[in-house]
Protein backbone atom coordinates (compact mmCIF):
# COMPACT_ATOMS: atom_id res chain seq x y z
CA UNK A 1 0.00 0.00 0.00
CA UNK A 2 2.97 2.17 0.06
CA UNK A 3 3.42 2.18 -3.48
CA UNK A 4 -0.15 3.35 -3.41
CA UNK A 5 0.35 5.67 -1.22
CA UNK A 6 3.33 7.37 -2.60
CA UNK A 7 1.54 7.75 -6.03
CA UNK A 8 -1.43 9.97 -4.64
CA UNK A 9 1.50 12.04 -2.51
CA UNK A 10 3.33 12.13 -6.27
CA UNK A 11 0.09 13.38 -7.95
CA UNK A 12 -0.35 15.94 -5.30
CA UNK A 13 2.73 17.35 -5.31
CA UNK A 14 2.02 20.94 -7.22
CA UNK A 15 5.32 20.49 -8.88
CA UNK A 16 4.47 17.32 -11.12
CA UNK A 17 2.11 19.41 -12.90
CA UNK A 18 4.41 22.50 -13.79
CA UNK A 19 7.18 23.17 -15.95
CA UNK A 20 8.67 21.18 -18.58
CA UNK A 21 8.21 17.84 -16.62
CA UNK A 22 4.58 18.49 -15.64
CA UNK A 23 2.27 16.25 -16.34
CA UNK A 24 0.30 18.90 -18.62
CA UNK A 25 3.41 19.45 -20.27
CA UNK A 26 4.28 15.65 -20.71
CA UNK A 27 0.30 15.29 -22.15
CA UNK A 28 0.60 17.66 -24.40
CA UNK A 29 4.10 16.17 -25.85
CA UNK A 30 2.20 12.88 -26.14
CA UNK A 31 -0.86 13.62 -27.68
CA UNK A 32 1.60 15.28 -30.27
CA UNK A 33 3.32 12.66 -31.00
CA UNK A 34 -0.18 10.16 -31.26
CA UNK A 35 -1.47 12.63 -33.28
CA UNK A 36 1.24 13.48 -36.02
CA UNK A 37 1.68 9.33 -35.83
CA UNK A 38 -1.88 8.91 -36.97
CA UNK A 39 -2.00 10.97 -39.66
CA UNK A 40 1.01 9.97 -41.36
CA UNK A 41 -0.03 6.29 -41.38
CA UNK A 42 -3.61 7.50 -42.39
CA UNK A 43 -2.14 9.71 -45.13
CA UNK A 44 -0.41 6.06 -45.94
CA UNK A 45 -2.79 3.36 -45.12
CA UNK A 46 -6.23 4.82 -45.92
CA UNK A 47 -5.31 5.64 -49.65
CA UNK A 48 -4.52 1.92 -50.08
CA UNK A 49 -6.85 0.61 -48.01
CA UNK A 50 -9.73 2.42 -49.85
CA UNK A 51 -8.26 1.30 -53.53
CA UNK A 52 -8.17 -2.52 -51.81
CA UNK A 53 -11.32 -2.47 -50.68
CA UNK A 54 -12.93 -0.50 -54.24
CA UNK A 55 -11.21 -3.08 -56.64
CA UNK A 56 -10.57 -6.31 -54.15
CA UNK A 57 -7.02 -6.53 -55.75
CA UNK A 58 -4.35 -7.14 -53.59
CA UNK A 59 -6.53 -7.93 -50.11
CA UNK A 60 -4.46 -10.72 -49.41
CA UNK A 61 -1.23 -9.36 -49.99
CA UNK A 62 -2.65 -6.64 -47.17
CA UNK A 63 -4.00 -8.81 -44.80
CA UNK A 64 -0.41 -10.74 -44.72
CA UNK A 65 1.48 -7.40 -44.73
CA UNK A 66 -0.83 -6.15 -41.70
CA UNK A 67 -0.20 -9.23 -40.05
CA UNK A 68 3.79 -8.67 -40.10
CA UNK A 69 3.93 -5.39 -39.49
CA UNK A 70 1.45 -6.35 -36.07
CA UNK A 71 4.08 -9.16 -35.27
CA UNK A 72 7.19 -6.65 -35.37
CA UNK A 73 8.53 -6.13 -31.95
CA UNK A 74 8.49 -2.25 -30.70
CA UNK A 75 11.51 -1.89 -29.09
CA UNK A 76 13.67 -4.47 -31.76
CA UNK A 77 11.87 -1.80 -34.62
CA UNK A 78 12.95 1.24 -32.51
CA UNK A 79 16.44 0.31 -31.89
CA UNK A 80 16.49 -0.31 -35.57
CA UNK A 81 15.80 2.57 -36.89
CA UNK A 82 17.87 4.48 -34.26
CA UNK A 83 20.67 3.10 -36.17
CA UNK A 84 19.75 4.56 -39.72
CA UNK A 85 17.82 7.99 -38.67
CA UNK A 86 19.93 8.60 -35.52
CA UNK A 87 18.53 8.66 -31.69
CA UNK A 88 15.74 10.65 -31.44
CA UNK A 89 12.20 11.57 -32.29
CA UNK A 90 12.42 10.20 -36.41
CA UNK A 91 12.91 7.00 -34.97
CA UNK A 92 10.22 6.86 -32.48
CA UNK A 93 7.58 8.63 -35.59
CA UNK A 94 9.02 6.21 -37.71
CA UNK A 95 8.32 2.96 -35.27
CA UNK A 96 5.12 4.05 -34.19
CA UNK A 97 3.56 4.84 -38.00
CA UNK A 98 4.56 1.05 -38.50
CA UNK A 99 2.56 0.20 -35.52
CA UNK A 100 -0.10 2.46 -36.22
CA UNK A 101 -0.94 1.24 -40.29
CA UNK A 102 -2.54 -1.84 -40.15
CA UNK A 103 -5.22 -0.92 -38.24
CA UNK A 104 -6.01 1.51 -40.60
CA UNK A 105 -5.08 -0.34 -43.51
CA UNK A 106 -7.80 -3.21 -41.91
CA UNK A 107 -10.43 -0.39 -41.10
CA UNK A 108 -10.26 1.11 -44.78
CA UNK A 109 -10.55 -2.12 -46.76
CA UNK A 110 -12.66 -3.83 -44.18
CA UNK A 111 -15.15 -0.99 -44.43
CA UNK A 112 -15.70 -1.18 -48.16
CA UNK A 113 -15.87 -4.87 -48.15
CA UNK A 114 -18.92 -4.80 -45.66
CA UNK A 115 -20.91 -2.70 -47.74
CA UNK A 116 -23.78 -4.42 -49.76
CA UNK A 117 -22.85 -5.42 -52.87
CA UNK A 118 -26.27 -5.12 -54.70
CA UNK A 119 -26.62 -1.59 -53.67
CA UNK A 120 -23.19 -1.00 -55.20
CA UNK A 121 -23.91 -2.79 -58.52
CA UNK A 122 -27.57 -0.10 -57.90
CA UNK A 123 -25.28 2.89 -58.02
CA UNK A 124 -23.20 1.65 -61.09
CA UNK A 125 -26.56 0.97 -63.00
CA UNK A 126 -27.77 4.53 -62.65
CA UNK A 127 -24.41 5.97 -64.34
CA UNK A 128 -22.22 6.76 -61.24
CA UNK A 129 -18.13 6.79 -62.18
CA UNK A 130 -16.01 4.37 -60.06
CA UNK A 131 -14.54 7.53 -58.05
CA UNK A 132 -18.31 8.50 -57.73
CA UNK A 133 -19.25 4.71 -56.33
CA UNK A 134 -16.97 5.25 -54.01
CA UNK A 135 -16.76 8.47 -52.47
CA UNK A 136 -20.75 8.87 -52.30
CA UNK A 137 -21.65 5.05 -51.35
CA UNK A 138 -19.33 2.80 -50.51
CA UNK A 139 -17.04 5.15 -48.09
CA UNK A 140 -20.09 7.06 -46.37
CA UNK A 141 -21.27 3.47 -45.36
CA UNK A 142 -18.16 1.93 -44.41
CA UNK A 143 -17.33 5.17 -42.26
CA UNK A 144 -18.17 3.32 -39.44
CA UNK A 145 -15.45 0.47 -39.65
CA UNK A 146 -13.10 3.52 -40.68
CA UNK A 147 -13.54 5.15 -37.70
CA UNK A 148 -12.54 1.92 -35.81
CA UNK A 149 -9.85 1.65 -37.54
CA UNK A 150 -8.79 4.89 -36.24
CA UNK A 151 -10.10 4.37 -32.94
CA UNK A 152 -7.66 1.15 -32.43
CA UNK A 153 -4.47 3.03 -34.39
CA UNK A 154 -4.63 5.43 -31.59
CA UNK A 155 -5.42 3.15 -28.71
CA UNK A 156 -2.65 1.32 -29.81
CA UNK A 157 -0.03 4.34 -30.17
CA UNK A 158 -1.07 6.14 -27.26
CA UNK A 159 0.05 2.98 -25.43
CA UNK A 160 2.90 1.98 -27.57
CA UNK A 161 4.40 6.02 -27.26
CA UNK A 162 5.76 5.16 -23.51
CA UNK A 163 8.15 2.95 -25.30
CA UNK A 164 9.29 5.44 -27.47
CA UNK A 165 11.09 7.11 -24.69
CA UNK A 166 13.24 4.30 -24.71
CA UNK A 167 15.79 6.69 -26.83
CA UNK A 168 16.91 9.46 -25.76
CA UNK A 169 15.17 12.49 -27.68
CA UNK A 170 11.39 11.88 -27.36
CA UNK A 171 9.37 13.30 -24.26
CA UNK A 172 5.77 12.46 -23.75
CA UNK A 173 4.25 10.13 -20.74
CA UNK A 174 6.61 7.21 -21.25
CA UNK A 175 9.78 9.92 -18.98
CA UNK A 176 7.42 8.77 -16.30
CA UNK A 177 8.20 5.11 -16.81
CA UNK A 178 11.66 4.97 -17.97
CA UNK A 179 13.27 7.38 -15.72
CA UNK A 180 11.34 6.45 -12.66
CA UNK A 181 12.35 2.73 -13.81
CA UNK A 182 16.36 4.03 -13.91
CA UNK A 183 16.18 5.86 -10.64
CA UNK A 184 13.49 3.07 -8.95
CA UNK A 185 11.24 5.90 -8.42
CA UNK A 186 8.25 3.54 -8.56
CA UNK A 187 5.57 5.97 -7.66
CA UNK A 188 6.88 8.13 -10.85
CA UNK A 189 6.39 4.55 -12.67
CA UNK A 190 2.66 4.23 -11.09
CA UNK A 191 1.61 7.96 -11.72
CA UNK A 192 2.73 7.92 -15.61
CA UNK A 193 1.08 4.53 -16.01
CA UNK A 194 -1.65 5.97 -14.20
CA UNK A 195 -2.36 8.79 -16.41
CA UNK A 196 -1.80 6.77 -20.04
CA UNK A 197 -4.44 4.30 -18.86
CA UNK A 198 -7.01 7.66 -18.24
CA UNK A 199 -6.24 9.07 -21.89
CA UNK A 200 -6.48 6.23 -23.63
CA UNK A 201 -9.79 5.55 -21.67
CA UNK A 202 -10.94 9.20 -22.48
CA UNK A 203 -9.97 8.87 -26.40
CA UNK A 204 -11.80 5.36 -26.54
CA UNK A 205 -14.59 6.59 -24.91
CA UNK A 206 -14.28 9.71 -27.92
CA UNK A 207 -14.44 7.55 -30.73
CA UNK A 208 -16.94 5.78 -29.49
CA UNK A 209 -18.98 8.40 -29.49
CA UNK A 210 -17.48 9.50 -32.53
CA UNK A 211 -18.78 5.93 -34.18
CA UNK A 212 -22.02 6.50 -32.88
CA UNK A 213 -22.57 9.77 -34.63
CA UNK A 214 -21.34 8.55 -38.17
CA UNK A 215 -23.33 5.17 -37.79
CA UNK A 216 -26.89 7.27 -37.05
CA UNK A 217 -25.89 9.56 -39.84
CA UNK A 218 -25.30 6.90 -42.37
CA UNK A 219 -26.72 7.60 -46.28
CA UNK A 220 -29.88 5.01 -45.94
CA UNK A 221 -28.83 4.07 -49.49
CA UNK A 222 -30.45 0.93 -50.94
CA UNK A 223 -31.15 -0.93 -54.21
CA UNK A 224 -34.33 0.10 -54.65
CA UNK A 225 -33.54 4.16 -53.25
CA UNK A 226 -31.04 4.40 -55.61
Amino acid sequence: MSVVNDTIDWFSDSAHWSGEDGVPHRLVQHLGYTGLTVVIAAAIAIPIGLWIGHTGRLRGLAVVSSGVLRALPTLGVLTYASLFTGIGIKAAIFTLVLLAIPPLLAGAYAGLESVDRQTIDAARAIGMTEWQVLTKVEAPLALPLIVGGFRSATLQVVATATVAAFVPGPGGLGRYLIDGLALSDYPRVVAGSVVVIVLALILDGIFVLIQRAVLGSRPALSPTSA
